[in-house]
């Protein structure tokens, strides 16, 4: 399948370029610069040098594929309105063709909740809040296999939220310790950016229109845990200390409100419509085998 991929050289879409060529898709990914180019020419993949905001371009380069993976946002003020011009773009290339269109939206989307799945309500902080309509937009697209993925926290390839862990302040004293994000009972539903990659691929040949799947492994360690293995890992001995609700509001603003719900997700339709199957190490297991940069 010739296929169009956003976000082929960041942190979740290089991992789901990997997976593409390797099941044999031609895949023409959308960079910015020529050093970006030269990055996934070198993974095997065609580059197109094309800003995400250029809904021109972008019309062009999926009315070319025979589907579009769309995982790339800019992730600052400007994300809504450039998330806004490509999927318009891409919904209105591929529009009466049934080709498939897979977007990215995320499981903050849900709010709090002890059993997240795919019709539990939403309930979504400032950060993630502008995604919920226009992943209802692509939901409801005529004539396009449109399927949408929510993807829990990611970690794996030391890339990820987990080297923001790594990074938070440490106590002073004979025995430091390392700063949770809030009180540590929250929380965090995960998934390895591999598997994760793998659902986009899944989804990609055989979603069926409107679909959405939760991208969550069906691990949701709390903050605490994650905090304690990080802490090992950085040679802390797994000492942790609580930061208080408003410190990690002020430290880290509308990301730390996201940060700060209590979510535990399933993935299972994933696992029961594709077949999709987890296979890589939990987080705890990969924290254990991770050389984070903030070591001491």
């Amino acid at each position: 399948m010739r296929v169009l991929l956003t976000g082929g050289t960041g942190y979740i879409g290089s991992s789901v370029l990997d997976r593409l060529v390797a099941k044999g898709h031609q895949v023409t990914a959308v960079v910015r610069t020529a050093d970006k180019a030269a990055a996934v020419q070198a993974k095997g993949a065609a580059p197109a040098v094309a800003d995400l905001s250029d809904g021109a371009t972008l019309h062009g380069l999926a009315a070319a594929s025979d589907g579009v993976v769309h995982v790339a946002s800019p992730g600052d003020g400007t994300s809504a309105a450039v998330d806004e011009t490509a999927v318009t773009a891409f919904l209105d290339a591929l529009r009466g063709s049934d080709r498939p269109f897979v977007h990215t939206t995320g499981v903050w989307v849900h709010g709090s909740g002890s059993a997240i799945n795919e019709s539990s309500a939403m309930n979504a902080p400032r950060l993630a809040a502008w995604r919920v309509p226009l992943a209802e937009r692509v939901r409801e697209a005529a004539g396009v296999r449109t399927s949408v993925i929510a993807p829990a926290v990611v970690y794996g390839r030391g890339g990820g939220l987990l080297n923001l862990v790594a990074a938070g302040a440490r106590t002073t004293g004979d025995a430091p310790a390392l700063t949770m994000i809030g009180p540590g009972d929250q929380h965090w539903s995960t998934v390895h950016v591999d598997d994760l990659a793998e659902l986009y691929a899944l989804a990609l040949e055989q979603a069926p229109a409107g679909s959405y799947f939760l991208g969550a492994s069906g691990l949701n360690p709390t903050v605490r845990e994650i905090s304690e293995a990080v802490s090992r890992a950085l040679g802390l001995s797994g000492r942790v200390e609580p930061e208080p609700v408003v410190q990690t509001l002020d430290r880290l603003g509308l990301l730390g409100e996201a940060l700060l719900l209590d979510q535990q997700a399933t993935g299972d339709t994933a696992r029961q419509v594709l077949g999709w199957a987890p296979e890589q190490p939990s987080i705890l297991d990969d924290i254990a085998r991770t050389r984070f940069t903030a070591a001491l």
